[in-house]
């Protein structure tokens, strides 16, 4: 087949800047095949080497005395004692969803699945962290059914409980969603699998599923913005299936308890060429392959397009050679593909055989050290205009308009299409903070959760940057565990624009300042940039994803409020209204900055928490829609009215950080509001729950009508 000329619009459609292509000329000393350009387009795009983000990458913490292993991996390794480590990682599927939601989001969850169970953890534990556009967008319902319904979709089928999330709606992504998905797994400490090659003339293996013409140019789709092509892009979406996905990780787990396997990566972004790619590179070594070898669902698959479809369910792998007959009966077993495609060479060559013919032969280490490195010219966020006057609002009127909301109503519509039971390890599902998932087989439990304030990165990236962390870290406290670590899932819009670029270095020293000071280092990641449609960014959304630790049942802070309980508010209220949920809902209004975070206090209330559980009988942070959304969140969900003494709106709404709302009963409120005067920390009581109505200040409805506003709101706007 007559391979395409290369021209400058060939090359434009790649992905690749003149001076990029001129770099490739420079390394390889000719012009490249079709199958090369392909593959320095698939390597070199924004999505596989990170060239806008790595500088700041590097400023990230990453390290600690719980860190197995840190960002470079599938996914990060963290110790949770007795021999056992959590792997987790967040990931987005953005571009894909927005294409076709259905597979765009359930190829999503298969590769974050792909990306634990690749480190030889087995899957325990998903979320997923959702943003769309204005719920009256012609686009709108049309995307939160596919992407729901095929998070449920993939996850159901695989056997994975889903735990936790978020969904937000706002304008700014009417033209480009966010599906960013979040897995965790468990592993043996001493067990873990590496992606590096290692030793020469060692069989590289391809498993799974067969390689067709599906995703072929995704890598390089996802790192572009989006325009009135958009219907043409269909073809570069994965197409999932997760019965094979499950086959394949039990599969994979089997043979990495008998010792064949030397290194194995997934097959995600990029397929074949990126997972040959990194393992050869991480182990210094060349990979030569031969496709004709390579297992296919269509006929007469050019080179290229082998090389980049991002097929489903797919592994490679490079195996000890003399268990080359146990690993293929294994595969076998499982009614899997199995084909030996290749070998590690010394020389430092990708070298890609189709028949006879060379396809490709180009320096491997040079397809991912030398790709180019930005130091993208950013500009600082100026600071936002004060905050205008704000008036009182009647506190119930100001309630109704945040629960009755699609951004804060109850989400049981998403969730309850979600397997959240499956493995019966799940201790806490959905919907109330923090999703719980016990250690199988002990007495330990692992929280997980995932927090953004977009708004707040918007009008102050460093200040939204720390918020996020620090909301990670309070809902992990509120139900009693210790914060582990962090996972981000960075997505900006086009990082060629200085103002986007200034955005995005704003929020990565946030993060890093609150990562540092809260002991939570970043262990996983994934960057996603262009998320724009017609030049139309998308609100900075750094989504942070956190694992928490519990030791034992009993340290698990409830949620449950009782007839009697009183409410004690931990934290300093001020009553910071500037960019908070009540002016966006009540009057559409964006205005003010982010509310400040003060990690010391933060640290210490977090603490505090946790080293004075006892006395706590439910808890919850607070945060959007300030103490007047958590106690009505509380009471609602035990079906209990509750009632807040004071009546500001500012005191009610205020959306000020480092605090927690806590019930219990008249005795254990003494106990803590006397731990907190020996701690010189701010406690105060707010008021109680109990009875049928929701009373804030001198206003009040029944529970049992705000209820059903929040119960049926989300449905109700794009169910």
């Amino acid at each position: 087949m007559n391979e395409p000329a290369i021209t400058p619009d060939l090359i434009e459609s790649h992905g690749l800047k003149p001076d990029e292509y001129q770099r490739i000329l420079d390394i390889i000393g000719r012009e490249p095949t079709f199958t090369e350009l392909g593959i320095f387009s698939a390597m070199w795009n924004e999505h596989c080497s990170y060239k806008s983000s790595k500088k700041w990458l590097r400023t990230l913490p990453t390290k600690g005395p719980q860190v197995i292993c840190g960002p470079g991996e599938n996914a990060g390794v963290v110790d949770i004692g007795d021999g056992q480590a959590v792997v987790f990682k967040m990931e987005s599927h953005n571009h894909p969803s927005y294409i076709e939601p259905y597979q765009g989001a359930a190829t999503g969850v298969g590769g974050i699945l792909r990306d634990v169970f690749t480190m030889g953890a087995r899957p325990i534990a998903a979320m997923n962290s959702l943003s769309f556009g204005a719920p009256d967008h012609p686009k709108t319902r049309h995307l939160v059914h596919g992407v729901v319904e095929g998070i449920g979709g993939y996850g159901n089928c695989f056997g994975v409980p889903t735990v936790g999330g978020e969904v937000r709606f706002h304008a700014a992504y009417n033209g480009n969603c966010l599906v960013n998905a979040f897995a965790a797994g468990l592993a043996d400490a001493d067990r873990i699998f590496y992606s590096a090659a290692s030793g020469v003339g060692m069989p590289v293996v391809y498993l799974g599923a067969k390689t067709g013409r599906d995703g072929v140019g995704g890598a390089t789709m996802a790192s572009a913005e989006f325009d009135d092509t958009i219907e043409e892009k269909r073809p570069t979406v994965q197409v999932g299936d997760p019965f094979t996905e499950k086959r394949l990780m039990e599969a994979c787990l089997e043979l990495m308890a008998t010792g064949a396997v030397i290194s194995i990566q997934d097959m995600g972004a990029a397929g074949l060429t990126c997972s040959a790619v990194e393992m050869g590179d991480k182990g210094g070594l060349g990979v030569k392959l031969q496709l004709d070898d390579v297992p296919q669902r269509e006929e007469n698959m050019t080179a290229y397009e082998m090389m980049l479809s991002e097929s489903q369910e797919r592994m490679l792998m490079v195996l000890r050679p003399e268990k080359e007959a146990e690993a293929r009966a294994v595969f076998e077993k499982w009614d899997l593909d199995f084909a030996i495609v290749g070998e590690t060479i010394p020389e430092d060559r990708f070298l890609i055989m189709q028949g006879n013919e060379v396809k490709a032969d180009l320096p491997l280490s040079k397809l991912s050290s030398e790709a180019p490195e930005y130091d993208r010219p950013w500009v600082e966020t100026p600071p936002p205009a004060p905050l205008g006057e704000v008036p009182q609002v009647d506190p119930v009127e100001g309630l109704k308009a945040l629960i009755g909301s699609p951004n804060y109503a109850a989400k049981q519509w998403v969730w309850e299409q979600y397997d959240t039971m499956v493995m019966a390890d799940t201790a806490r599902t959905p919907g109330l903070g923090a999703g719980i998932v016990r250690v199988h087989g002990t007495t330990k439990h692992l929280a997980f959760t995932s927090d953004v304030t977009p708004r707040y990165v918007k009008a102050n990236p460093e200040e939204g940057g720390r918020q996020a962390v620090a909301e990670a870290f309070r809902n992990l406290c509120a139900v009693g565990a210790r914060p582990l670590a962090c996972t981000d899932n960075l997505n900006f819009g086009n990082p060629e624009k200085p103002e986007i670029m200034g955005q995005f270095v704003g929020a990565i020293r946030g993060i890093g300042a609150a990562c540092s000071a809260l002991d939570m280092p970043i262990v996983s990641g994934n960057v996603s940039l262009y998320n724009e449609t017609d030049g139309e960014a998308i609100l900075p959304t750094p989504t942070i994803g956190a694992v928490g630790l519990l030791a034992d049942t009993d340290e698990i802070i409830g949620c449950e409020v009782r007839e009697g309980h009183l409410a004690l508010v931990l934290g300093e209220t001020s009553g910071h209204l500037g960019q908070s949920a009540l002016l966006a809902e009540m009057w559409g209004r964006e205005e003010g900055d982010a509310p400040p975070v003060d990690l010391v206090a933060e640290r210490r209330h977090g603490e505090f928490i946790r080293d004075n559980r006892e006395w706590i009988t439910a808890c919850t942070d607070l945060s959007d829609g300030g103490l007047a959304l958590a106690a009505f969140e509380l009471a609602e969900g035990s079906g209990v009215g509750v009632q807040i003494d004071e009546g500001d709106t500012a005191f009610l709404f205020g959306e000020d950080q480092a605090r927690y709302l806590i019930a219990c009963d008249f005795d254990q409120a003494e106990a803590l509001m006397a731990a907190a005067a020996r701690a010189g920390l701010p406690i105060a009581s707010v008021g109680r729950f109990g009875g049928d109505t929701v009373r804030l200040g001198s206003s009040e409805a029944p529970l049992a009508e705000l209820s059903t506003l929040y119960r049926s709101a989300f449905a109700r706007a794009v169910g």
